[in-house]
């Protein structure tokens, strides 16, 4: 299944199957912009160009969509690498309940860094949000 009418009208069993559905969607939308992703930490570079041609592009992101598609890649390279689980939780500060990975204790909001990005620019940087969380977590549970 891919594609923005394909999601948003499927029903999933989990909320691992939704985002790993979304994360796939990724991986397409990368691959028209010949950016190659692998769900490794040395693709998170190619997320964030993308993020700028989706920021600088003339046509208006759809940024739920896209925050979603994008920061549920960017959760499965971390979950992949480290370990977690997607749960819903309410944002700090908010009262909206979002994904987030819960991993080694900490609650991570990947689809919410996008967002971030998306609406802020390049301060949000998800490559430098990656590095940033690496360091925070250590050494790699899993390959």
């Amino acid at each position: 299944m891919s594609g923005k009418k394909s999601l948003s009208e499927a029903v999933f069993d989990s909320l691992d199957g939704m985002m790993l559905a979304y994360a796939g969607e990724a991986v397409i939308a990368a691959a028209t912009r010949g950016e190659q992703l692998d769900f490794t930490a040395q693709s998170v570079p190619a997320v964030e160009r993308c993020l700028t041609a989706i920021a600088g592009s003339s046509d208006h992101p759809d940024l739920e969509y896209d925050s979603r598609v994008w920061g549920a890649y960017l959760g499965e390279v971390v979950r992949r690498r480290y370990g977690g689980d997607w749960q819903m939780s309410q944002y700090p500060g908010g009262n909206l309940a979002v994904p987030s990975l819960e991993v080694r204790g900490s609650h991570l909001y990947p689809v919410m860094k996008v967002f971030r990005r998306l609406t802020l620019g390049q301060a949000e940087n998800v490559s430098d949000f990656y590095g940033m969380v690496a360091k925070r977590l250590g050494p790699p549970s899993l390959q």
